[in-house]
């Protein structure tokens, strides 16, 4: 989210302590799948990964209200697609400027710092444009998630980010949001449901060297296991994957893909909402990931989730990750980036920069680096889905709180309810 100031859900001072809830006897460790078989030989897992990008135009579809949105995405997958088809996760970014006008965006601090209203709403229209205006780069906030990308494929999964940018520069708020969100992962899943079972449609010949831009040839036909899809959608994409994963919309799946696991990271929701039965997640596993110094969202983003896992028949998880901020997930938003409207959205006790806490909060954390928070958040993102895409149970500890694996850089406070019979 591009500033504190532009902040669109309201922030609770405290955080509500989760204890962990374990289950250490009787786990069992049946072998992995083919997506999990070999052992982590480095940090992105035993496999070589090779990336490539698609993009349809950025005016490929339109929204209820008849604004453009794109069809494009960065995919990671392993080299070696293999014999066996791959489960596919999808990741879905949420709500920060869409283009890097550096110009707007100083304009708009000036506005800001001068009240001047008007200013800086001819400001922000500059930076929340679909599509950007000549000249001007797109930000690519797919790619902000490239080093999960990795850490996933290298552990046999194709792995789908989609980029969203003609919904942030649009009017869908609230839960309408939420639901257009949904509606992008289904034509994306749409898209790759044909690829799959017929080499055809707009994915054929679509593929784009990830690094050099060169058009390259990726044969995904028959490689992709969309009965084992899982989606990840961080801050209003948390909202997203949670529409699109309850059992009222499930529905809306493209024929022939199943969604077996759904993961909301810090997840930004309408907190007006009346309607929670448009979230509620009866059949699919379901976990929540929150930073304790997240300036964004506050503990009502694990509340819910509570709520949308409250009359759930399958396993939900909670992980709160002490010092973790809000926009660090996505490199693209984090200060190192260098791109605009990147910035470190913790509060600082005292003017400390080495501590955190969610805005207002009473207490606070030592703050993770970037690249710590990522490695957090990657190590339970990465159990999550091995367990409930892969079958591979290894990880069955360190989702359950009874091993704690990032101790030695921080504190994570977990809660799992688990309900599916093992």
């Amino acid at each position: 989210m591009a500033s504190g100031r532009r902040t669109l859900l309201a922030r609770t001072f405290a955080m509500t302590a989760v204890l962990a809830m374990t289950q250490a006897a009787g786990m069992s460790a049946p072998a992995a799948s083919a997506a999990t078989s070999d052992s982590d030989a480095s940090p992105h897992g035993p496999r070589s990964v090779a990336a490539v990008t698609y993009n349809l135009g950025d005016q490929a579809y339109r929204l209820p209200g008849g604004e453009p949105a794109e069809l494009a995405a960065t995919v990671h997958y392993p080299k070696d697609l293999g014999a066996t088809p791959r489960p596919l996760i999808v990741e879905l970014h949420g709500w920060n400027a869409t283009c890097a006008d550096r110009s707007a965006a100083a304009a708009l601090d000036a506005a800001e710092e001068a009240e001047d209203g008007e200013a800086a709403a001819a400001a922000s229209q500059k930076l929340f444009s679909w599509p950007c205006a000549p000249g001007v780069q797109p930000i690519d906030n797919a790619r902000g998630y490239d080093y999960l990308g990795e850490k996933l494929a290298g552990h046999g999964f194709i792995v789908v980010s989609i980029q969203a940018n003609g919904i942030n520069a649009s009017s869908a708020r609230g839960d309408e949001n939420a639901s257009v969100r949904a509606d992008l992962i289904n034509k994306h899943l749409a898209l790759w449901q044909r690829l799959n079972s017929t080499g055809k449609g707009g994915l054929a010949g679509a593929f784009r060297d990830a690094a050099t831009g060169k058009p390259k040839r990726v044969d995904f036909a028959h490689h992709v296991d969309l009965n084992r899809v899982g989606t990840m959608g961080h801050s209003r994409g948390g909202a997203g994957v949670t529409w699109h994963a309850s059992d009222r919309h499930r529905s809306g799946w493209p024929a022939g893909v199943k969604v077996r696991a759904a993961l909301a990271l810090a997840p930004a929701y309408n907190v007006m909402t009346e309607d929670m039965a448009a979230y509620e997640i009866r059949k699919t596993p379901f976990a929540a990931v929150l930073g304790s110094c997240d300036g964004q969202v506050g503990s009502e983003a694990l509340g819910f989730a509570a709520d949308a896992a409250a009359k759930s028949k399958s396993d939900f998880y909670q992980f709160r990750i002490h010092g973790a901020n809000h926009n660090y997930f996505n490199t693209q938003w984090s200060p190192s980036s260098g791109q605009v409207a990147a910035r470190d959205d913790a509060g600082h006790v005292d003017g400390d920069p080495g501590r955190c806490t969610a805005a207002g909060g009473p207490s606070s954390d030592a703050q993770l680096t970037e690249a710590r928070q990522r490695e957090a958040g990657a190590t339970y993102i990465d159990a999550f889905f091995r367990r409930y895409l892969a079958d591979d149970h290894h990880f069955d500890p360190v989702l359950t709180g009874a091993q704690l694996p990032l101790s030695p850089v921080t504190s994570v406070d977990v809660k799992a309810v688990l309900r599916e019979r093992r």
